[in-house]
Parts: structure tokens; sequence; C-alpha cells
């Protein structure tokens, strides 16, 4: 897998670098310290994945993350910070970044980068469950039958969007657990979504937002 590495503190950075090519399957291919710099390394490399701080001097991490998407929709951009804010977990959710850790969980960043490698999200259980806090809840007039989403399948995104497990969301729909698991995967596949996480996103940006 080959990555780049931005972050504005360059010892950071470096660490970062020799922790993760130590693991065999990792390369890092170059090193930034600034938003513009992860813009400009993103278009000379297309990293497999991007790993960025969020708080850095003159542009964001944030704002350097939207700038590529825009251009790149495919991009995989894991966000690795120090800090939690609410602002920072709803920012990089809604601009499509595909993960955000912190620092200190210097042991998991290898394992992180590979499942967003692989097409996952990486968004831990607490930010998961702030969603429904930090998203804006409104009345929805979102169009179901665009998508071809039935009645039944509208209930289950919200109970995955409430954080129910699929046994969970089986006992209050008196479905078989085996059913809930088909119906989350037409889901996936009708919103050309990865996973239950993504789904969430969904529920509380386009449905709710």
């Amino acid at each position: 897998m080959n990555i780049v590495v931005v972050d504005d503190d360059k010892l950071v950075a470096l660490s970062l670098q020799t922790i993760l090519e130590n693991t065999g399957s990792i390369k890092v291919m170059a090193l930034g310290s600034s938003g513009q710099e992860a813009i400009d390394l993103y278009e000379e490399h297309k990293p497999d994945v991007m790993l960025m701080d969020i708080r850095m001097e003159g542009m964001t991490g944030l704002e350097a993350g939207e700038k590529i998407l825009s251009a790149h929709p495919e991009a995989k951009i894991l966000y690795l910070t120090t800090f939690s804010d609410d602002e920072y977990i709803v920012k990089a959710l809604t601009i499509g970044a595909k993960g955000y850790i912190l620092k200190q969980d210097f042991e998991g960043i290898s394992a992180a980068l590979e499942t967003v490698y692989k097409g996952q999200s990486v968004f831990g259980d607490k930010v998961v469950d702030k969603l429904p806090v930090l998203m804006k809840q409104q009345h929805s007039c979102f169009d179901y039958s665009r998508y071809g989403i039935t009645e039944k399948e509208q209930e289950i995104i919200k109970l995955v969007a409430k954080g129910l497990s699929n046994k969970e969301i089986a006992g209050q729909l008196y479905l078989g657990e085996g059913t809930v698991r088909n119906y989350l995967s037409t889901l996936l596949e009708k919103l050309d979504l990865r996973d239950r996480t993504q789904l969430a996103v969904f529920y509380y940006t386009e449905i709710q937002g």
C-alpha cells in the first residue's frame, strides 16, 4: 500500500513513516507539512491512502481534503489528529473522508490504513455514537422513491443510524437476522455505500440534513 503522510509537526511525520514502514506492507511515498503540500503531493503521487493531520497553519487538513475530494472523489483520506472536536468530526464526515482517528492510538494506525485501503470507513464507535447529536436534524423531504427504497428499508436505515445491531433490528422489526443482513446488502447497493457506518452518515447528512 502506498501512502502520503501530511503533518505540520515534521518529527511526528518522520515517526509515522518509521512506524508504518516497519510493518512491511506500507510504503510512505512522501511527507508533507501543510494543506497546500497535501494537495500537491496527492496530485503528484496519487497515493492509495492519504494520512493527514487536521490542524495545520494556513490551509487546514479539512480544507485540503475537501479540495482533493472535489477533484478526485475516489481519494481515500484518513485523518489523524489529537483533537476529537465535534466540528472536525462533522466536517470530516460530510466532505467524504474515509476515517478519523486519534494520534494517541499509534498502535491502531496501520490497521486503520489497511481498512481504508480495502474500501471500508474507520470512524470509532464514539464518533458514530455522536452522529445523532452532531448532525443537524430537520424534517425529512428526502425522496426515497428515487432510489427505490421501500418503507421497510426506511425503517432499517433509521435503526442503523440509531446504532442498533442486526440482531436488535431483527428483534424490533420481527425479522430474521439473515433477512436484516439481506436488507442491508440491498440498501448499500441501492445507495452505492460500502458499510453501515456510511449508511448512518448518509441518513444524518442526506436524509435528515
